[in-house]
């Protein structure tokens, strides 16, 4: 049993650094055109494809917590797509728009949706009082930005959360890279700075049409 423990963690240490590689060379080039504004779209879907086939070729989806924190990375991949998308010229300028909603508008709707997926997983159903206070509060702003209600201040409040607890919890640099955990906290890091990206996408632009906050504008 001692041998197929270690067999185990040899082929776990070996997939994700095989799976590191290949991530670094495949989404180089899309996060250089991302950086560099050229064609964000395209660079957006060539992502979008990277998340899937990595999805699939390491089993992801029968892994609910790397599920979520991969669903997560496409929320924030979303809202950067619906950034990258013009808005539509209206006759009226300065005039909202009383119609349907624009596609860019549930674009903003899926990744406020999807990035929530992330702070799931740091729920701990522990009886302490911290843990429960932890969850009440977690789970209060991430159905806040879900619904889009006082959306920056919460998404922002998520970002100093979520930066702290990766800053505490994920210090790869504390670890030996001779070690497997280094290559593990490293690849968690460095994904969680991604959704971090996203929630401050939200801060920056706002939850878009599809929300509580738009929708108090017309009241």
């Amino acid at each position: 049993m001692e041998g197929l423990s270690h067999s185990e963690e040899h082929i776990s240490e070996r997939r994700l650094q095989v799976q590191s590689q290949v991530q670094s060379k495949d989404a180089n080039g899309g996060c250089v055109l991302i950086l560099s504004r050229n064609f964000v779209q395209y660079a957006c879907f060539a992502l979008f494809g990277i998340l899937a086939l990595q999805t699939i070729a390491y089993s992801i989806l029968w892994d609910l917590k790397f599920l979520m924190r991969n669903l997560a990375l496409g929320g924030g991949l979303l809202l950067l797509l619906a950034e990258s998308r013009g808005e539509g010229k209206s006759m009226f300028a300065g005039v909202p728009s009383m119609g349907e909603h624009s596609p860019k508008q549930y674009m903003q709707l899926g990744g406020r949706v999807l990035l929530v997926l992330m702070f799931m997983t740091l729920l701990h159903f522990d009886p302490s009082l911290i843990s429960i206070l932890q969850n009440l509060v977690g789970t209060a702003l991430i159905v806040l930005v879900a619904i889009g209600f006082k959306t920056k201040l919460a998404a922002l409040t998520l970002v100093l959360w979520l930066f702290a607890v990766n800053v505490y919890f994920n210090a790869f640099w504390t670890v030996p890279t001779y070690k497997p955990m280094h290559d593990f906290l490293k690849y968690d890091f460095f994904q969680t700075m991604s959704v971090i990206g996203g929630l401050l996408l939200i801060v920056a632009l706002g939850p878009g049409g599809v929300s509580m906050d738009e929708k108090k504008k017309l009241w």
